[in-house]
C-alpha cells in the first residue's frame, strides 16, 4: 500500500506573542506602566485572533450573509442575517473597545494606539467586521466635531459603548448609481413634509446594511448643484416598530471580495432624517469621517499583509520539498524576505500615522503637524493599499497550487485586499487629493522632508545611513517634481500617483531604518536592518524609476 503524502496546513499561534515587530514598536512608543497594563488585552486578542476566530472563519468559508425579503405571509420585511462569527466579532468589538478606546480617552495620546494595536489583531480574523467599526468610528468622530448637542447625546453613548446590548454600528450613505468619487452629482434629495426632513432616493453601495444609524448625504430640494449644495444627515434604519423605517434593500451585492460583508443597495421611500449641521456644506461636513475611515483602511490593510506573512512564514518552516524545509532554501527566503521588509515598512508608516492622530486628538500638536496629518491621511492609505494587493499575491505563490485552492482559504487574502486600494478613495482619486493639499499648502511635505532628513542624521549604523538616504534623496526628487510640475495642468495630474506612491515609500523606508536603529541599539536586534536594506532596493524613487 502506497502511503500517501500530504502537504502540511499552516498554522497561526497567539498573533500578539508572534509579531516581533508590534511588540517592538509598542516597547518603543508606550511608556512602559501603561503596556504591562494593556499587553493582556493584546494578549487575549492574539489568542483569539489566531485561535477561535481563526478556526471559526476556516470552518464558515462557504457561508454568506442572506438577504430575505418577504416572509411567508407576503409581507415585505428586508431582513439581512449575518454569518455566525460576524455575530460574534460586533460582540468582541463592543467588550474590547475597538471603537470606545479612542473616545473614552483613557491612555491620552497614546489611546489611538492602543486602539489600532488591538484592531490590526482583530481584523484579519474577523471577515471584514472591521468596516463598519470603520465608520461608526468615523461617525462618533463627525457628531461630536458637529457640535449638534442633541445628536451627540442621542448616538454618541450607543456608538462609544462597550455592552454589546447597548452598542450600535453606522453606516456611511455617499457611493450613488454616479460613482462613489463624484459625490457632488448624487441625486438623494431631502424634502420637509409635516415638520421634518425625508430622504429620497438610491444608495448604491452601502456596507453597513445591519446597522443601526447612518450618516447620509442629501440634496435639499431646492439647493444648487455640486457638493456644497448637498447637507449631511442623520437617520436611524428602524422605526419604533422594530421595521426597516422606509428603507428598501433591494439586493445584496455580488463582490469578488469581502464577501461575509453585507454590502446593498438600498432605496430611501421618504426615511426620516435630521440635519447634522445645516443643510449644505455635506461633503465637506463629513470629512472627519473620511479622514478616520481612510486611517482603519490602513491599519487594516497592514494587518492582512501581517497575517499572509504569519501564513507563509509557518508553511515554510513545515513544507518540505527537495530534501530540506521551504525555510531553508535560499530562493524561497529570499522571496519571503521581500514581503518582510513591505509588511515592516507598511506597518511602521500605519502607525506614524496613528499616532499623529491621537496626539491631534489629545491636543499635543506642534505647529504644522496638523498639514502633515492631513498629507499622511492620503498617502498612507494610497500606499498600503498597493503593498497589500502585491504582497497577497506574493505569499498565494509562496503556498504553490494550494495557494489557488478555495478550500485552504487563502485566496481570501487576495480577493480581500483588493479592496483596500478602492475603497475610501482609489489609489488616483487620493493621489489628486495630496496634490490638491500640498499646492494649498506645503507645510505638510516640508514637514515630512525634514523629519526623512533628521532620521538619516540620527541612525549609526552605515547600511541604515544609505538606507535613510536613499529615502531622503526620493523626497527631495518628489518636491522638485511637484516645483517643476506646480503649474503644468496636464502633466501634475498625470504624475500625480508615482508623485504620491514615491513619498509613502519613502517615508516607510526612513520609518524603518529610525525603527531598526533602535531595535538594534536597545533590543540588540538586527533584523530591521536587513529589512531596511531590502527596502531601499526595492524601488522608492518612482518618479524617474518609472
Amino acid at each position: 500500500m502506497i502511503d500517501l503524502f500530504n502537504q502540511p496546513r499552516p498554522e497561526l499561534g497567539n498573533q500578539f506573542e508572534d509579531d516581533a515587530l508590534l511588540r517592538s514598536y509598542l516597547r518603543r512608543m508606550l511608556p512602559a506602566e501603561l503596556l504591562d497594563t494593556v499587553r493582556p488585552s493584546l494578549f487575549e486578542m492574539g489568542a483569539l485572533a489566531g485561535g477561535e476566530l481563526y478556526r471559526m472563519q476556516l470552518a464558515e468559508r462557504e457561508i454568506e450573509p442572506v438577504l430575505t425579503q418577504w416572509d411567508a405571509w407576503g409581507e415585505r420585511i428586508d431582513r439581512v442575517t449575518t454569518t455566525p462569527l460576524w455575530q460574534r466579532g460586533e460582540r468582541l468589538a463592543a467588550e474590547y473597545g475597538l471603537v470606545a478606546e479612542a473616545y473614552e480617552q483613557g491612555y491620552g495620546r497614546f489611546s489611538r494606539t492602543v486602539q489600532f494595536a488591538l484592531v490590526y489583531l482583530f481584523h484579519p480574523s474577523s471577515d471584514f467586521v472591521t468596516c463598519p467599526l470603520a465608520m461608526t468610528d468615523g461617525a462618533a468622530r463627525t457628531l461630536l466635531r458637529s457640535g449638534n448637542q442633541a445628536l451627540i447625546e442621542r448616538a454618541l453613548p450607543h456608538l462609544t459603548s462597550r455592552d454589546p446590548a447597548h452598542f450600535w454600528i453606522s453606516g456611511q450613505w455617499m457611493t450613488e448609481s454616479t460613482g462613489g468619487s463624484e459625490v457632488g452629482r448624487s441625486q438623494t434629495v431631502a424634502v420637509q413634509e409635516d415638520g421634518g426632513w425625508r430622504l429620497y432616493g438610491r444608495k448604491w453601495f452601502t456596507s453597513a446594511v445591519t446597522s443601526q444609524l447612518a450618516l447620509a448625504l442629501a440634496r435639499p430640494l431646492g439647493n444648487p448643484p455640486g457638493g456644497r449644495g448637498l447637507a449631511l444627515f442623520y437617520l436611524e434604519l428602524h422605526g419604533q416598530d422594530g421595521k426597516l423605517n422606509h428603507i428598501h434593500v433591494n439586493r445584496l451585492k455580488d463582490k469578488l471580495g469581502t464577501r461575509k460583508l453585507p454590502t446593498a443597495e438600498l432605496a430611501l421611500e421618504g426615511t426620516p432624517a435630521l440635519p447634522v449641521s445645516g443643510l449644505d456644506n455635506g461633503v465637506r461636513n463629513i470629512i472627519p469621517m473620511l479622514h478616520l475611515t481612510r486611517a482603519w483602511n490602513s491599519v487594516t490593510a497592514v494587518s492582512t499583509m501581517r497575517r499572509g506573512l504569519a501564513l507563509a512564514e509557518d508553511y515554510a518552516r513545515r513544507r518540505v520539498a527537495f530534501g530540506a524545509p521551504l525555510s531553508e532554501q535560499p530562493l524561497h527566503r529570499d522571496t519571503l524576505a521581500g514581503v518582510q521588509a513591505e509588511t515592516a515598512a507598511a506597518f511602521l508608516l500605519t502607525f506614524t500615522l496613528v499616532d499623529l492622530l491621537g496626539r491631534e486628538e489629545a491636543g499635543e500638536l506642534v505647529e504644522g503637524e496638523e498639514a502633515l496629518l492631513r498629507l499622511l491621511t492620503s498617502i498612507v492609505k494610497l500606499a498600503t493599499g498597493r503593498q497589500a494587493v502585491a504582497a497577497a499575491s506574493e505569499v498565494l505563490e509562496l503556498f504553490g497550487g494550494a495557494g489557488y485552492v478555495e478550500d485552504t482559504g487563502l485566496p481570501l487574502l487576495l480577493r480581500d485586499s483588493q479592496v483596500f486600494p478602492i475603497w475610501e478613495g482609489t489609489t488616483n482619486v487620493l493621489a489628486l487629493d495630496a496634490l490638491r493639499a500640498l499646492l494649498a499648502d506645503g507645510t505638510g511635505l516640508w514637514l515630512l522632508r525634514e523629519r526623512v532628513e533628521d532620521i538619516t542624521r540620527s541612525v549609526s549604523d552605515p547600511r541604515l545611513v544609505t538606507a535613510a538616504q536613499t529615502a531622503e534623496s526620493a523626497v527631495a526628487a518628489a518636491a522638485a517634481w511637484l516645483e517643476r510640475n506646480a503649474g503644468s495642468g496636464e502633466g501634475l495630474e498625470a504624475g500625480a500617483r508615482r508623485f504620491a506612491m514615491t513619498l509613502g515609500r519613502a517615508f516607510g523606508l526612513a520609518l524603518l531604518a529610525e525603527h531598526a536603529d533602535w531595535a538594534l541599539r536597545e533590543e540588540d536586534d538586527g533584523r530591521y536592518i536587513n529589512a531596511a536594506v531590502r527596502f531601499a532596493q526595492m524601488g522608492v524613487d518612482l518618479i524617474f524609476s518609472e
